[in-house]
């Protein structure tokens, strides 16, 4: 089996080349590469490889910007310290998604998976339906407490508020906590089923919605609880989006 890596750290280029080779010895290395710019100009000039494995944080970027300029029809496994990429992982070519410290054991069924099945490049339902039934999205955030941290729990925030370049967590019982995310990155760490982006600047929780009113202009304001520093609406381009997630 040919085998290209997308790894920007020696030590984990190397530890995952020894791992191949441990599985199977006739395994071909083709090259390890570290960057997006140079994957994409190595698929674009050498035949594909029979199976890739990515970092998902490399030297220049997010490997999934490879899948944007090369087409990869070869079978990937993504290796990352990060499990908050599966969903979009398994929107590409993945066949698995391996967490760093790599476990032999997890390796050698990924393996075993391609060789004994010849997985063709889709979506793996039994590993994405692993991640889901782990921890997905982000349960929790170290906050400042005073002179302390201490940890806040994603279903006690009942919203999150964008004012002035920061971002401020707000919980049931009406506390404010300064977040170190943008409301940009929340999207992607936060359940999508429990929390909603409702305009530019405000994040909400189902939970969190009193009472919902036309208003107008096509918008909906929102009472929420507890209530927020200033009126709250729904945008109208949101609108469509937002009753759709409401009914589930």
């Amino acid at each position: 089996m040919k085998i290209l890596l997308i790894e920007d750290e020696l030590p984990a280029a190397k530890q995952l080349s020894k791992m191949l080779l441990a599985y199977n010895a006739n395994f071909n290395i083709l090259e390890t590469l570290d960057t997006v710019s140079g994957a994409v100009r190595w698929l674009n000039t050498f035949p594909l490889p029979d199976l890739i494995f990515m970092d998902i944080q490399i030297a220049d970027g997010l490997s999934f910007d490879i899948f944007r300029q090369v087409e990869v029809r070869a079978p990937v496994i993504f290796t990352t310290a990060f499990d908050q990429y599966a969903v979009q992982a398994f929107k590409v070519n993945a066949v698995d998604y391996l967490l760093k410290p790599i476990d032999p054991e997890d390796l050698n069924r990924a393996l075993e998976k391609i060789e004994n099945q010849r997985i063709a490049p889709q979506f793996d339902f039994e590993s994405i339906s692993r991640f889901f039934k782990k921890e997905s999205y982000k349960d929790r955030f170290l906050v400042k407490t005073g002179q302390q941290l201490a940890f806040l729990q994603a279903e006690d925030i009942a919203f999150f508020r964008s004012s002035d370049g920061l971002t401020q967590g707000y919980t049931f019982n009406g506390k404010k906590y300064f977040i170190d995310h943008t409301l940009e990155e929340l999207d992607r760490l936060l359940d999508p089923r429990d929390f909603f982006r409702i305009g530019r600047s405000m994040s909400i929780r189902l939970n969190s919605i009193k009472t919902i009113h036309p208003h107008l202009n096509g918008r909906l304001k929102l009472d929420l609880n507890p209530a927020a520093p200033e009126e709250v609406f729904v945008s109208r381009e949101r609108v469509p989006e937002f009753k759709a997630w409401l009914g589930g």
